[in-house]
């Protein structure tokens, strides 16, 4: 029996090697596996891709015809672009290379657009900087992004000096200083009341010109907020140049003393030393609606976080003027914002006072999209579950610091769809600029093609095609961003 046993041992054979992989069905991979598993894997999904493609044999020939295969391409004026002998052309592309530079610059001074040039590489490299992962020292990316690049942009393209705003409120400090401690008092404390002042809103100074002294008690507790806003500026640069504490506080100091001697020192020097002022309302075309999305996108995120934690706050002030804030601007429409801006605001302003259209328009945006924008991050924010709360004040971490480490970025981590949503939906927003006289890319083209020049049938046509082109690249491009950022941050959820 052993010997049977341990013949049939002996014989028994054991695979010392895995058998060879056999390739998959023809049928389950390439283009045929891909059909079947998407557009054909059940009766129900086949009849709908019967379906999709006989709208898209019925919808895109059509599309292309116009487009591409009978469009026009050259041409001086319409006459190129009007039908002869019976037969009517497709889209006067013509139009569109005539115009071009005026769908980009509206009416800003032809021998000054290189100055909207510079904008256009220094956004693309802000934008690029922040949103390529791999990019060095993001951080300072981040202070080029927010403070650096609007402060050049404004300069080049208004022509107007961009720390002006730092020397009107020295001759307010200045005024106060002198009135209530006269010539006699101690360097110390006009050099520490200089330094705030360029922290100060530059319409205190017209406040006082046009008689509302009753701003006056009000001075010296704003000098002290962004005086402690611009100093937190300051050490954050330190910060970042790798100097610690406390050297960073007296390096914070030096910048924001930096800052208000340079901009005193720059502002009657400018007319001399900087470009031709150009008025804001010369500016136009996608320059326009690129300013205005771009600024309403930056301002939104911040404010809408500020605006959902503060109705999430248990203090009741602070929650009952951000719900009203929220709901008051989310119950009417954009349009009447603008209108409100546009007309209103005047109204509110002293005597001699006028505030600049684009900038109406800016902060009427920047507040419609903040609202929006909080709700978005308030759902995020009660997405969470509450353990996420109770874990970090378990750890001993403050409210900001878990607001900051631990649930804002998984909030906005869920919420990045709605983002993104918000921000597409805005830039589509700029749009109505229009409609307040604001000339933005639609509006220049809205204005070109009734040019009589160009006065076609299809001209118009061709101008709203290449309008809705144009917005399209823009939101596809947000859009499929965010869908990489997702599936980035998507890896640890993944079973």
């Amino acid at each position: 029996m052993e010997q049977a046993l341990t013949t049939a041992s002996s014989k028994a054979y054991v695979r010392r090697e895995p058998a060879q992989e056999l390739p998959p069905p023809a049928s389950m991979v390439g283009v045929v596996g891909w059909l079947r598993a998407n557009l054909l894997s059940s009766p129900g999904n086949i009849a709908l891709t019967v379906v999709a493609g006989l709208i898209a044999l019925w919808i895109i020939p059509g599309f292309v015809r116009f487009l591409i295969t009978d469009a026009v391409w050259t041409g001086a004026d319409r006459e190129a672009c009007i039908a002869k002998n019976g037969v009517v052309p497709g889209a006067c592309w013509a139009f569109v290379k005539d115009r071009i530079s005026f769908f980009i610059y509206g009416f800003y001074p032809f021998e000054a657009r290189w100055r909207v040039d510079v904008f256009f590489v220094l956004g693309a490299i802000g934008v690029t900087w922040m949103l390529w992962l791999k990019a060095p020292r993001r951080d300072i990316g981040l202070i080029y992004f927010l403070v650096v690049l609007p402060l050049t942009v404004y300069g080049l393209l208004s022509g107007n000096n961009p720390l002006g705003f730092l020397s009107y409120p020295y001759d307010v400090w200045k005024f106060a200083v002198d009135l209530f401690y006269g010539n006699a008092v101690f360097v110390p404390i006009k050099l520490a009341v200089n330094i705030s002042i360029s922290l100060y809103f530059f319409w205190f100074n017209l406040a006082f010109d046009s008689g509302w002294i009753l701003w006056f008690p009000v001075l010296p507790v704003l000098g002290i907020i962004f005086s402690a806003l611009f100093l937190f500026l300051g050490v954050l640069i330190a910060r970042l140049a790798g100097i610690s504490s406390p050297l960073d506080l007296v390096f914070g100091a030096a910048v924001v003393v930096a800052l208000t001697l340079f901009g005193r020192w720059l502002d009657p020097v400018w007319p001399i030393i900087g470009p031709i002022p150009v008025d804001t309302a010369k500016w136009g075309g996608l320059m326009v609606t690129l300013v205005v999305a771009g600024v309403g996108i930056v301002a939104s995120l911040p404010l809408g976080i500020l605006l959902a934690l503060g109705r999430r706050s248990k203090l009741p002030v602070v929650k009952f003027f951000s719900v009203m804030f929220i709901e008051f601007v989310r119950g009417v429409p954009l349009i009447t914002v603008l209108f409100m801006a546009n007309t209103m605001l005047p109204l509110f302003m002293p005597d001699g006072w006028n505030v600049d259209k684009l900038l109406r328009a800016l902060v009427g945006i920047g507040l419609f999209a903040s609202a929006y924008m909080a709700e978005v991050v308030r759902a995020g924010l009660q997405a969470l579950p509450k353990g996420q709360y109770e874990g970090a004040m378990a750890v001993g971490l403050g409210y900001w610091q878990m607001m900051r480490l631990i649930i804002l970025p998984q909030a906005l981590k869920v919420t990045i769809p709605n983002i993104v949503n918000t921000y597409i939906g805005l830039f589509k927003d700029t749009s109505l600029l229009l409609i307040v006289g604001i000339f933005d890319f639609l509006k220049a083209i809205e204005t070109a093609r009734i040019d009589p020049q160009w006065a076609a049938p299809t001209t118009s046509p061709t101008g709203y095609a290449f309008a809705a082109i144009v917005y399209f690249m823009f939101c596809y491009g947000m859009a499929s961003y965010a869908r990489a950022t997702e599936r980035r941050l998507s890896v640890a959820d993944k079973r």
